[in-house]
């Protein structure tokens, strides 16, 4: 019996390192692809406070989501991290709903996360020619919803010190 308990949990505690990798592929992916945007801006510091502070609630986003999650993770196990019995995303979701009061904050994250994020960094970040901005929803996915806000934010920053620092264009980056 603890065997197939210990089993059980290593499945899922592997789907949440496998979720982890594909968040910080994801990230490395983002970041690769705006290079421009994400080097260090001429004549500044490495960091602006506005950027710092994002960084600082992008993090610790993830470490209390993800603390939340191994321990959902710990708590209902499971074999199977889709759909199957215990810490599913089938189980996960139905338990954001468990209450009324659960579910009027689930429903307004579910809405923000799943539609207004990927229209708004879609959008704006094809207007400011930000390479593959679907990619803040996929980090949304693998990290956080603060933490995919914050990074666009944090880009959003960095690009506008970045044409502060470059009197030649408004088009820093090419799309």
């Amino acid at each position: 019996m603890t065997w197939v308990i210990l089993w059980s949990q290593g499945v899922t505690l592997i789907a949440l390192l496998v979720h982890a990798i594909l968040g910080l592929l994801s990230i490395a992916a983002l970041v690769g692809l705006n290079r421009a945007v994400f080097r260090n801006p001429s004549g500044g510091p490495k960091l602006s406070v506005l950027e710092a502070i994002y960084a600082a609630i992008g993090i610790a986003s993830v470490v209390l989501g993800w603390y939340f999650n191994v321990r959902f993770v710990q708590h209902y196990g499971g074999t199977n991290p889709l759909w199957g019995g215990g810490a599913s995303w089938t189980h996960y979701i139905s338990l954001m709903f468990t209450n009324d009061a659960a579910r009027s904050a689930s429903q307004d994250y579910t809405i923000a996360n799943v539609l207004i994020l990927p229209l708004w960094t879609i959008i704006d970040g094809r207007r400011r020619h930000i390479r593959w901005p679907w990619l803040y929803f996929v980090i949304s996915l693998f990290t956080s919803f603060a933490f995919a806000v914050c990074a666009y934010l944090f880009t959003l920053e960095r690009l506008h010190r970045q044409r502060l620092s470059t009197a030649t264009s408004p088009d820093l980056i090419s799309p």
